[in-house]
């Protein structure tokens, strides 16, 4: 399911009537996370949505890999990435 799906999907729930407020609906939820998700300290960093999950920024640490087409080993910086673990009432519904 890409965006427009999803956008499609939340009007036909009739909470919205035009995909236009759907689409506000979803950007004002995406900048929501995201501006949550990387501003303040560790512990501002969770993001927690009891029907949903927990969404928490993690810092992976740099590491050694390597170049599949050669076998040299690289250096791989070290990267923030998102993590998200499910909620009970998703993970039963699965």
């Amino acid at each position: 399911m890409n965006k427009a799906d999803f956008i499609s999907a939340v009007v036909k729930t009739g909470k919205y009537e035009t995909k236009a407020e759907a689409t506000k609906a979803y950007n004002a939820v995406v900048n929501a996370l995201s501006g949550r998700l990387s501003k303040g300290s560790a512990k501002d960093r969770v993001l927690r949505l009891p029907e949903l999950g927990t969404f928490k920024m993690k810092t992976r640490k740099a590491r050694m890999g390597r170049n599949p087409q050669t076998g040299k080993a690289i250096k791989i910086p070290s990267k923030k990435v998102v993590s998200f673990r499910t909620g009970k009432n998703l993970s039963t519904s699965l």
